[in-house]
């Protein structure tokens, strides 16, 4: 008798799929089939990349030396434009070899994840999180520990509830400000105690600074290198051009962190998927180099919305939506519509309440299940201004 072997590994068939892909590709699917489905789901800014960006991309497709291998861990001129800017926003100064380019800021959270960990160390991931941080610790051989901050603490965590997760297989502290899905960021007093307590503890950290230079009221997101110093070595920074030049098809990120570290990432690359694609990073150097008037033009646009969409969730009785600080993301506490009636369904869970949304209201949202516990929505507010209006007046008629 043949043996049957399992198809697919055990490894990767415990992956789900990507929760804000999964309800965007729905989102596309309804509206390809002519329904006027409006998404809230990706993170995906709607302007068009700065022109001068494109142009650089242009130059490149036409010079011979860009149709070539280049060396793995990027660019030498990229990586130098990526120390400049890790100084100029994080407040570390590294050498342009501790830096590793990566396709999209995506690849760069997996190759640290697998970079650290053995199988069996765990790491503490802040609550609500990004979907696909507990998806790339588990595939690293990493057990994630979720602590959970709700709309009460602002979706911030304390020094008290990390202390209280830690164990003696705890190797990784995951940082993320500011944050998705919940736009939250960490003061600097409040960064400078939770580094302090990996620093003492002797953790790592892995810091996710994609949204760093999206922030409002006046915030500054201080790194958490820059609030101790003494963490440098064992911090790596995850970053990218994705969301503050509206490049996130160019698919290009980095990672920055001690040279032992980025040593061992870029030769994990170089077996995983060699150098990033030659015009994209070319295109990234314009835009960390380039002029930045684009970009602040993107930033007042999504602090107009950030407000716009505060205002008009808040009207709605039993959604309660902390006002974010950072990123393009809401995150209203949906408990209080659980548990009753609406257009004749009972939800009783944000899942439920999602697709209640969608199937009535034609406007797609991510469940909170997607991110942690449920009683949560997110929506981006990376989308037109009237299609943003629009869709929260869809909910404030379903809900009325």
């Amino acid at each position: 008798m043949k043996h049957e072997l399992q198809r697919i590994s055990t490894r990767i068939g415990s992956i789900a799929e990507s929760a804000t892909l999964k309800v965007d590709g729905r989102a596309k699917a309804l509206q390809a089939a002519g329904r006027p489905v409006i998404s809230f789901a990706a993170g995906e800014p709607d302007f068009v990349t700065p022109a001068h960006i494109v142009e650089a991309a242009l130059a490149a497709v036409h010079d011979p030396k860009n149709y070539r291998y280049t060396p793995a861990a990027g660019l030498p001129d990229l990586r130098e434009a990526v120390a400049a800017k890790t100084l100029r926003d994080s407040g570390l100064s590294v050498s342009p070899s501790q830096v590793v380019v990566t396709n999209g800021g995506k690849q760069a959270v997996y190759q640290a994840f697998a970079t650290l960990l053995d199988p069996g160390d765990e790491v503490i991931v802040p609550t609500p999180y990004w979907t696909t941080y507990p998806e790339a610790i588990r595939l690293a051989g990493g057990v994630p520990v979720n602590v959970f901050a709700g709309s009460d603490q602002g979706y911030l965590v304390t020094v008290e509830q990390l202390e209280a997760a830690r164990t003696p297989r705890t190797k990784v502290l995951l940082f993320v400000s500011p944050s998705n899905p919940t736009g939250a960021v960490y003061s600097p007093e409040q960064t400078k105690a939770i580094g302090d307590w990996a620093e003492e503890n002797g953790l790592w950290v892995i810091s996710d600074e994609i949204y760093q230079n999206l922030v409002y009221d006046g915030m500054r997101a201080v790194s958490i290198v820059e609030a101790v110093p003494a963490l440098a070595d064992r911090t790596i920074l995850v970053n990218g051009v994705a969301k503050t030049y509206a490049m996130t098809g160019w698919r290009v990120g980095w990672m920055v962190g001690p040279a032992d570290a980025m040593k061992a990432a870029g030769n994990l690359q170089s077996h995983l998927s060699s150098n990033v694609s030659n015009i994209s990073q070319r295109a990234a150097i314009a835009a960390l180099n380039g002029p930045q008037d684009a970009a602040r033009e993107m930033h007042s646009a999504f602090d107009r919305r950030r407000q716009l969409v505060v205002a008009e969730l808040n009207k709605i009785e039993g959604i309660l939506t902390p006002t974010p600080q950072g990123a393009f993301y809401v995150y209203p506490d949906v408990t209080g519509l659980l548990g009753r009636e609406w257009a004749g369904v009972t939800p009783t869970s944000s899942l439920e309440l999602a697709d209640l949304i969608l199937d009535k209201a034609e406007v797609a949202v991510v469940p909170g299940e997607a991110f942690g516990p449920s009683g949560f929505l997110r929506l981006s507010y990376a989308l037109g201004d009237a299609a943003l209006l629009e869709g929260v007046q869809r909910l404030q008629r379903l809900f009325a």
